[in-house]
């Protein structure tokens, strides 16, 4: 069927914090992925990529036509300039499609680097076409706009600097912060953790009391309401369903956050906007009829309370106090890692408990380089340990297990389980 609307069609940009989530954010349909290096990245708690694994991860990537931007986004002292430049030509040599900086200073030193393309990070708290007009004049190819703008805001900013050779890129799901753009100064204050440098122990997520200056020792809560007191707390963005507002604003980009976040976050993520997205430019119908079902596969990642951030309301917040936890409708289980047709059995590789006479679900990824299979629900009837012998269940991280399944399966399906 042929699109009914004539809008470019942005593409799915998924998180990969290693090599195994890149590969996932591959199968389940990226158009590209962002990672990190050792050095200059903000997220300094994720594995990353050191410089003989950026490289076999972006050779691997564009196997399958998928584009690798690595993120180079420090707010850089004088002792991270030296070996910058060294390190940002060789994401160059190695083939990286872009890389993402945030710093003045780094982006004249990448800017220098011929072929090497850049994109401005949300960090820089792009807000206005003013300035996305200026490192467009200086030689950047995208600016990552801030969370905080409307869709109107995003608009507007497109109408005035997106063309052939300069795009825009938004957020459409994932986690919030507190502070403007994530530059909080919270964590470095209360633990040294520097969140500028990728290091955030997400103070914002605690539990807070107050005291009195004439009282010390006597903790008050604190109550925003009779919710709880999560006070900084913010919920989770999630736009699935309005992806024709964002086609509408003229991003070439749809990012996904999540650089931390589980293989099985960024398998749901990525397959769930690449679905939404193809659907409304199959039909704009399709894609509506089909919103809560987006929303209800969304909701089986780990997440808080979803909501449409700044989006929709150019004051809009959404804290949630009741819990900094997340939440969840089903489990990660286990990640295929081969088939054998002619036994029919799987080997998974466990993340989560499973046992004999559970029903689990396998979520069948979409590539290579284009896999027609559904997904489906079946019953484990029987499984064997690595060494041959039957069990009756997976306790062991990581522990591969043969797995008896009832329809053909491909390396990095996943299995999961309705959370327990």
């Amino acid at each position: 069927m042929v699109s009914e609307n004539n809008s470019k069609k942005p593409e799915i940009l998924a998180p990969a914090g290693d090599f195994e989530k890149l590969q996932v954010a591959v199968a389940y349909g990226a158009d590209a992925v962002y990672v990190g290096g050792k050095q200059f990245n903000l997220r300094a708690n994720t594995k990353n990529f050191d410089s003989s694994e950026l490289e076999r991860a972006i050779d691997y990537a564009h196997a399958y036509n998928v584009k690798v931007y690595v993120a180079a986004n420090i707010f850089a002292h004088n002792a991270d300039i030296e070996g910058l430049h060294d390190y940002l030509q060789n994401l160059k040599d190695i083939g990286a499609d872009a890389v993402i900086v945030a710093d003045l200073g780094v982006f004249d030193i990448a800017r220098k680097i011929e072929g090497l393309e850049i994109h401005i990070s949300t960090q820089a708290n792009i807000t206005n076409h003013q300035s996305a007009q200026l490192y467009k004049s200086l030689g950047a190819k995208r600016v990552i706009l801030a969370r905080e703008l409307s869709f109107e805001e995003i608009r507007k900013v497109n109408d005035k600097v997106s063309d052939d050779n300069f795009q825009t890129e938004a957020f459409a799901h994932g986690a919030m912060c507190v502070s403007y753009s994530g530059r909080c100064l919270l964590s470095s204050y209360m633990t040294g953790r520097d969140s500028n440098k990728g290091d955030c122990a997400q103070p914002c997520r605690w539990k807070y009391h107050l005291m009195e200056q004439e009282r010390p020792g006597e903790y008050l809560p604190v109550y925003e309401n009779e919710r709880g007191t999560y006070i900084m707390n913010s919920k989770d963005l999630c736009l699935v369903g309005h992806i024709p507002e964002l086609v509408a604003s003229g991003v070439a980009s749809l990012k996904i956050e999540g650089r931390m976040k589980s293989a099985y976050y960024v398998a749901v993520t990525t397959s769930i906007y690449r679905e939404a997205l193809d659907d409304y430019f199959t039909s704009p119908v399709l894609y509506a009829s089909k919103r809560n079902y987006y929303l209800e596969e969304l909701q089986k990642t780990s997440h808080r309370d979803f909501f449409t951030g700044f989006f929709l309301d150019e004051n809009g917040m959404g804290q949630t106090y009741p819990t900094n936890t997340y939440t969840s409708t089903h489990e990660f289980l286990g990640l295929v890692i081969d088939y054998d047709p002619s036994s029919r059995y799987a080997i998974v590789e466990q993340r989560n408990k499973f046992s004999v006479g559970d029903e689990v679900e396998f979520m069948c990824c979409s590539r290579p380089p284009t896999n027609t299979k559904s997904g489906f629900t079946q019953v484990i009837t029987d499984m064997y340990n690595g060494k041959g012998q039957p069990v009756s269940s997976a306790p062991h991280a990581q522990e591969q297990i043969r797995v008896k399944v009832d329809r053909p399966v491909t390396k990095f399906d996943i299995m999961r389980g309705k959370a327990r």
